[in-house]
């Protein structure tokens, strides 16, 4: 299926590894330029260095914690003066975080907030008055399966996944008459090392009887036990769903939460 995606500028957020570098990937596959945002510099340069030699696209990586307010604006103006403007945006940043409303503290809710819901609002409202110039963008923010089934062992995200969901809904229904389409996917249990360092741990200490397995091994065992399909997601998985709303051939899906969960609606 060609996505008529060829020289679109995509803005990727968490774009160094995991679910984001592999989005970064699938875009660059359709011809797509990018704008590659994560914290470790010299990773994302090279992260960006082998997408462009390996797909022959343009890429500028910027270095930045999405937390700071002023992130946004400077990614939009250093864009700007490399290619035409932004047509895509990803916001991908952010990570699971275990514990319960009694467990997690007043940090945990501030550290979160900021990187899951307030920086995927800045970067919106950073990059939609050039999409709304040209009549034209879509926007995908990676939520999680919980916002939809909430676990109260990961309350602090799946609240924040809630959220995540109502505000894409609400910025979606705004821009429509615009050419602008948002959605948003709800990811389940997907194999990337975010989900071993923060979520195994925890997974370890409430069922102690996995002392003795590798990590791949557990993550193999709760996928047979927890997803109908029978194994966890892969970051491709969720980057075929993305490139998909991301594209010109998506006309007609905007303010959605897409399930992406191998059919499961908890993975702990």
């Amino acid at each position: 299926m060609d996505l008529k995606l060829q020289d679109k500028v995509a803005v990727v957020t968490g774009a160094r590894t995991g679910i984001g570098f592999s989005i970064c990937e699938e875009l660059a596959m359709n011809g797509v330029h990018l704008v590659m945002v994560s914290r470790q510099e010299a990773d994302l340069k090279q992260a960006a260095r082998t997408l462009a030699d390996k797909y022959g696209v343009s890429t500028l990586p910027v270095a930045g914690d999405v937390t700071d307010i002023a992130l946004p604006a400077r990614v939009v103006r250093e864009a700007e003066k490399v290619f035409h403007g932004i047509d895509l945006l990803v916001n991908n940043a952010g990570r699971a975080h275990a514990g319960t409303l009694l467990t997690t503290s007043e940090e945990d809710w501030q550290s979160m907030t900021e990187t899951k819901l307030s920086a995927m609002r800045r970067f919106c409202k950073a990059v939609i008055p050039g999409m709304q110039q040209r009549n034209w963008g879509r926007i995908v923010n990676i939520s999680s399966i919980g916002g939809i089934y909430p676990n109260p062992q990961l309350t602090v995200s799946h609240a924040l996944s809630a959220a995540i969901n109502n505000l894409t809904r609400s910025l979606a229904l705004s821009v429509a008459p615009e050419g602008i389409l948002v959605n948003a996917i709800g990811v389940g249990a997907v194999a990337t090392d975010n989900w071993a360092q923060n979520m195994l741990p925890n997974v370890r200490k409430r069922r102690p009887e996995l002392a003795d397995k590798t990590d791949e091994e557990v993550m193999a065992l709760l996928g047979k036990e927890k997803t109908p399909v029978g194994r966890f997601g892969l970051p491709e998985d969720i980057a075929a769903i993305a490139a998909f709303l991301l594209s010109d051939r998506n006309q007609f899906v905007t303010g959605q939460t897409i399930e992406a969960s191998g059919g499961a609606d908890r993975f702990m």
